[in-house]
């Protein structure tokens, strides 16, 4: 597993913050962009769930691109970059820790590049998590992969959303992925979504921002 204390390409980057300050912030979302894109644009999205009590996150990647290959490249081929994404998420989980918002209460969000970055730290760093939603994504590495990951997410809720024809994303990497996560102990929800583009659709707003409301404590 990556450490946080490694000294990779995006140690260092800008996190952007959103939404409600972190020490009114009763739950928290981790936002993770895709590739060429910037954390200003994931934050974006902030405003569509429009969910109030969340403090939204948002690291930059470095040249804009969390890895250079394809997700389903060899792993070798795509480091120290994994590695170093990696250990800014598990950084940002323990800086919210300690500011008050337990992983039980912070959700992971990414979308394409950035949700198969959040999937693959959702299994390597599985523990009971407030929520992930993997957008356009899929868990790291070539076909046949080990997936023998340790821990339990212990009924986390998961979404996988995408489209069923994908350019970017095979739909049997989804499929793979869920199956994985569940055995993980994840709660997961997989909709693939006939000839939809590379994006991200109001049904996956939805289920999102369901997702969201079950963290933060009715008035």
């Amino acid at each position: 597993m990556a450490s946080t204390t490694m000294q990779g390409p995006h140690q260092g980057q800008p996190v952007l913050a959103a939404g409600e300050p972190l020490d009114r912030a009763q739950a928290a979302m981790i936002m993770v962009h895709g590739r060429g894109a910037t954390a200003e644009s994931i934050l974006t999205l902030a405003d569509e769930l429009a969910q109030p009590g969340f403090v939204y996150l948002a690291p930059q990647a470095a040249g804009y691109t969390w890895y250079p290959n394809s997700f389903m490249a060899p792993i070798p081929s795509n480091e120290p970059g994994i590695s170093s994404g990696l250990a800014v998420l598990a950084g940002l989980i323990d800086h919210l820790a300690g500011a008050g918002i337990p992983a039980e209460r912070t959700m992971l969000l990414g979308f394409s590049q950035g949700a198969c970055l959040s999937l693959e730290f959702t299994a390597q760093y599985a523990q009971r998590y407030g929520g992930v939603a993997g957008l356009s994504g899929g868990l790291i590495g070539p076909d046949g992969t080990p997936r023998d990951y340790a821990g339990s997410l212990a009924g986390t809720p998961v979404f996988l959303g995408c489209s069923d024809v994908d350019f970017h994303i095979p739909k049997e990497r989804v499929e793979h992925t869920a199956e994985v996560l569940r055995w993980l102990d994840g709660d997961v929800t997989m909709r693939l979504y006939p000839g939809m583009g590379h994006t991200v659709n109001q049904d996956e707003i939805r289920f999102v921002r369901q997702m969201m409301a079950a963290l933060v404590p009715k008035n």
